[in-house]
Parts: C-alpha cells; sequence; structure tokens
C-alpha cells in the first residue's frame, strides 16, 4: 500500500484509503495496531485484484497512530483526494462518523466502507455508525466485511465493487409492512397507541446531542414531532451542577440499597486504574440528579451524552443509565421529600443520545405497558458474533453489548447478577461502575429505528436470548470487553450477512417478553404502531412467519 505523495490525480485501477478514528487520543492509540493489521490485510486482498490502493493520510509518529481524529483534519484530508477516485472507509475501531462525514458528502467517487470481523475493538461498531450516518446523509455506498479478508464471501464481492463501483448482498429477509397483513387485533391496539402519544405528546429529554459523532443519531426536529414526540434539549452542565448538588447521605443511600439488592463491586483504591468507592458515591448522586432534573422538565425519557465533556468532570454514567431502565431501582425522592419521583417504574434512558434508540424505546415501552408484557428495555452495540464453541447450539449468536443502559431485570439472577467492573482507562479516564450482567433466556423483539434520508424507518425482527456455558462466555466477553454486559442473541431468520447487509446503526433495541406467542403478539403491535406514527416498518425474518399466522386466524 503506497502513501499519498500530495499529487492529485487519479490513476487507473487505484483506490484510495481512509481509517476514521475516535476523537481521545488515548483510543486511537491503543487500537492503532490491529487498525495497522486489517489495513495491511485489505491491502493485500485488493492488489491481488490488480488495484493500487493509497493511503490518503499518514500515520503519526507524534499522535502514535494513523487515523483521522477530528474533523477538522477530515475535510483536510478530503481536499487532497480526487473527488471521483473509488474511496474505502477502513475501520478496525470504533469511530467518529463525522469525521469524515463531511469529505464523504461531497465525494463522487464509489465508497466502500469495510471492517474487519472482529470483537477486539468494535470496528464492526463503527462501521455500522458511519453506514447509518450515509444512509441518514443520503450518500450512496456499499459495505464490507471479513475476518482474514481471504474468504470467497468477501472476494467475491471485493472484485464486484472494483469492476462496478457496487457490491451487493442478499436483504430477502426484509418484507415492507406493506406487502403484510397483521392481526385486527394488533392493528386496532398500535393504531390507539399511536393516537394517544400523538394526542398526549411525550418530552425527550437530551442532555446534549450529537455523541460520539453519530450524526445517524440524531433525529431532526420535524420528523420527531410527526409522532407526537418533542426534545427538550438540556446540558450536560446542568447534570453536573445538580450531581454537586445532591448530598453526601443521598448518595449513600442510594449504595447501600444496590448492596442489599446483592450487586458486587470490584473495587480498589487507585481511581487511575480501579473502581473506586468514591467513583460508585458520585454515580450515585448522578443517578438522583438525573431522576430530578427530568422531573423538572416532564419529560418522559432522558439520554446522557457523557463521553466528551462529562467525561473530565464525573465517573461514566453506565451504572446511572441501568439503574435509570430498571423498574425495581433506588427510590429518588423530590427536593423537598414529599414524592418518590417516576415510582414503581423505568424511567427511559437512551444511551449515548441516540435519539432512534430513545424513540424506539419509547414506543416499546408503551406497546410492552399495554400488552402486560415487562417494560424494560435497552439498546445494545452490534458488537461482534461466532459460531457457539461450547456446542450448545448450531444457531448463530450474536455478541450484544452496551456499557451502559441494560437493566438488570434483563439479568440472570436480576440485581444478584450484576457486578460492577471499572470502565475501561483507555475511554473513561474518571472510571466509574459499569452494569455488568449475563442476558437471561427468553423470547426478545429486536429492532431499529433510523433515518433513510428524511423518513423515519423502522426494522423489527424476533429473536431468543440463549444461555451458554460459562467457560463460552467468558471466551466471548475477552474476544470483546469484559466489563460490559453481555445478551447472547440468536435472530431468528437471519443469516450474519443478511443482518449486516440491511443494519443501519451501530445499536439495536431489544425487550424481552413472557414467552413466544406473546413476543409475536407485541412485534405485530410495535410495527402497526409505528405505521401507524407514518414510520416505514420492515419486519425481518421468520417473524414473517408469526405475522402471517395470525392475520390468516383473524381474517374473517
Amino acid at each position: 500500500m503506497s502513501q499519498y505523495d500530495g499529487k492529485n490525480d487519479l490513476a487507473a485501477k487505484t483506490v484510495y484509503l481512509v481509517a476514521s478514528g475516535d476523537l481521545r487520543p488515548s483510543a486511537n492509540r491503543a487500537c492503532w495496531p490491529a487498525q495497522k493489521e486489517m489495513e495491511r490485510l485489505l491491502a493485500s486482498a485488493i492488489e491481488n485484484c490488480g488495484y493500487k490502493v493509497i493511503r490518503a493520510h499518514h500515520e503519526s509518529p507524534e499522535s502514535g497512530h494513523g487515523f483521522i481524529a477530528s474533523q477538522r483534519e477530515g475535510i483536510e484530508v478530503f481536499r487532497r483526494i480526487p473527488p471521483q477516485a473509488p474511496l474505502i472507509v477502513a475501520e478496525a475501531a470504533w469511530q467518529y462518523s463525522h469525521h469524515v462525514l463531511a469529505g464523504l458528502t461531497t465525494h463522487r467517487g464509489p465508497i466502500l466502507t469495510v471492517a474487519n470481523w472482529s470483537g477486539q475493538w468494535p470496528g464492526l461498531v463503527g462501521m455500522l455508525n458511519l453506514n447509518g450516518s450515509l444512509t441518514k446523509a443520503g450518500v450512496p455506498y456499499s459495505t464490507l466485511w471479513s475476518e482474514k479478508f481471504d474468504d470467497a464471501y468477501f472476494l467475491n464481492r471485493l472484485r464486484d465493487w472494483l469492476a462496478t463501483g457496487i457490491c451487493d448482498h442478499d436483504t430477502s429477509h426484509v418484507h415492507p409492512l406493506t406487502e403484510l397483513e397483521l392481526s385486527n387485533t394488533a392493528v386496532a391496539l398500535g393504531q390507539k397507541l399511536a393516537l394517544e402519544l400523538r394526542r398526549d405528546k411525550a418530552i425527550m429529554g437530551v442532555f446534549d446531542e450529537g455523541c460520539m459523532g453519530m450524526f445517524n443519531a440524531i433525529i431532526p426536529d420535524q420528523q420527531l414531532h410527526a409522532t407526537g414526540v418533542f426534545k427538550e434539549r438540556l446540558s450536560q452542565s446542568a447534570l453536573y451542577y445538580e450531581t454537586t448538588q445532591v448530598s453526601d447521605d443521598e448518595a449513600a443511600e442510594v449504595r447501600v440499597w444496590l448492596d442489599r439488592k446483592g450487586m458486587r463491586f470490584h473495587t480498589g483504591s487507585d481511581h487511575a486504574k480501579d473502581l473506586t468507592e468514591q467513583q460508585i458515591l458520585l454515580q450515585c448522586k448522578m443517578y438522583i440528579a438525573a431522576v430530578r432534573i427530568a422531573d423538572d422538565f416532564g419529560c418522559d425519557l432522558i439520554g446522557i451524552q457523557y463521553q466528551q465533556g462529562l467525561k473530565d468532570l464525573l465517573p461514566a454514567s453506565d451504572l446511572v443509565e441501568g439503574m435509570l431502565n430498571n423498574g425495581d431501582r433506588p427510590p429518588v425522592r423530590s427536593r423537598d421529600s414529599n414524592r418518590i419521583l417516576f415510582e414503581g417504574k423505568p424511567l427511559i434512558h437512551f444511551n449515548e443520545v441516540d435519539e432512534c434508540a430513545g424513540l424506539d424505546a419509547l414506543i416499546t415501552s408503551r406497546v410492552q405497558g399495554a400488552t402486560s408484557q415487562p417494560l424494560e428495555t435497552t439498546l445494545h452495540d452490534v458488537r461482534w458474533g461466532d459460531a457457539d464453541h461450547s456446542g450448545t447450539t448450531k444457531h448463530y449468536v450474536w455478541v450484544l453489548e452496551i456499557s451502559g443502559s441494560a437493566p438488570p431485570a434483563h439479568f440472570s439472577g436480576g440485581w444478584s447478577g450484576a457486578e460492577g467492573f471499572r470502565q475501561p482507562a483507555m475511554y473513561f479516564p474518571n472510571g466509574g461502575s459499569t452494569l455488568r450482567g449475563i442476558s437471561r433466556p427468553g423470547e426478545i423483539v429486536w429492532s431499529r429505528i433510523y433515518l433513510d434520508k428524511d423518513v423515519l424507518t423502522m426494522d423489527i425482527g424476533r429473536g431468543s436470548a440463549i444461555e451458554l456455558p460459562r467457560e463460552e462466555t467468558e471466551r466471548r466477553w475477552k474476544s470483546t470487553t469484559q466489563e460490559w454486559p453481555i445478551m447472547h442473541a440468536v435472530l431468528h431468520g437471519i443469516s450474519r450477512d443478511q443482518f449486516m447487509a440491511q443494519h443501519k446503526a451501530n445499536h439495536v433495541q431489544v425487550v424481552y417478553c413472557d414467552d413466544a406467542e406473546s413476543a409475536d403478539l407485541t412485534l405485530q403491535v410495535k410495527a402497526a404502531m409505528g405505521d401507524a406514527l407514518r414510520i416505514r416498518v420492515n419486519v425481518c425474518g421468520d417473524a414473517i412467519r408469526h405475522v402471517s399466522r395470525a392475520s390468516q386466524a383473524n381474517s374473517p
């Protein structure tokens, strides 16, 4: 692979390559060796196809990595790339999409996003975020993924893209709702819930938009207002101030509550590398502060950006987020102590201020409540997936993980199955406890709301969270992030490559139902509610069987 020589010309059979990175220097330095190796394998595959690869920006000895690390840097890099050149965005780590989005919006050559199939650093998560951002921006692109960049699936499609500027995948698992018939019961209930949301309206509290450059996670006001949801734009500085106003005694009460419930914290004394008691108590204060601010503004749900800004002031918000999303959680009283706020139910939190996940969670909560199903819902990163090495199942098993938001109601053992570990220092300088657990086996409905240009769209399907032996769980944790909660997910009727081809986000929403029949019904009600809110709905995978059976059973 050649380095860019400063000439803005386009030779035949030449491909340019860029790599978007994190905004945090520590993360870029840690992930750079994996990115370098991924680019070596990718470049070799391209060169074996008879093409030359030019890396459009250099590795910097001063920074210790070769990622594009800011929006400004990305704009400058794209100024030097021939606008008609075939262009690959290669990702082996989490990346901030806005670092390269500006340049990609005006690039006229074919674009290919590529990730390595690895759980080590979330390159797959970064690529899916970029794909969602490009979809929202209306920028044409193709996408590919591979473990070693030598398999037939990858190489055949790479050759297609090099020859034509396009590569395709099988998306026959995707069925537009307009082609299906839901049960009369589901349609009636979904329409009723949509009417109530539009009539009564809901407030989405947003503690600063655009976390980690996730352009795909921001819903424009006009699209959101059409669903009956309106943003209350809040500030992380207000959350920080309110956190400082919570008393030590109140924080201690939350900490004692968690201990009594059986949550285990793995603590130490070194702030730089350990989870400390002080970090946990600050998180308890942030939890109380978040609930009080939500009450102040009448919010139905809230999203905390954390990351840039709060990461320099407070421990991570992840323990806070998981508590908020759980029905059984420490009680929070109003400042005058006359009321318990949001008593007996989750206060919906959408991690990383992903507004698409927030809208999805709100709709999910309304549907779950109306069908007498569990209210707790969370987003997860689509982190990775692999065959089961234990032989427990022949199904492909996805690793769904998120640094925050996962409620203990989803864990085997509930609160007693929850553990707190220090967040990794490369991302979280002020530490803070995670809320780790293993998701219990059960029937789930998964979904994702995203923007396809200016149209709100929902993909929805069925799945199962399954139990794997502890050894296999540990293998998967060690291949990803051991400190984070994990769900072993089997998606019904969808292959790995089909899911990757269709999914337009780094996140996926999941919710449990009591049994398969309940999950089939709630999927239909949620699809009907989305449709009534004028969200374009796609039913994915084997859920189509359940929809078809239900419609036949309920047709006159």
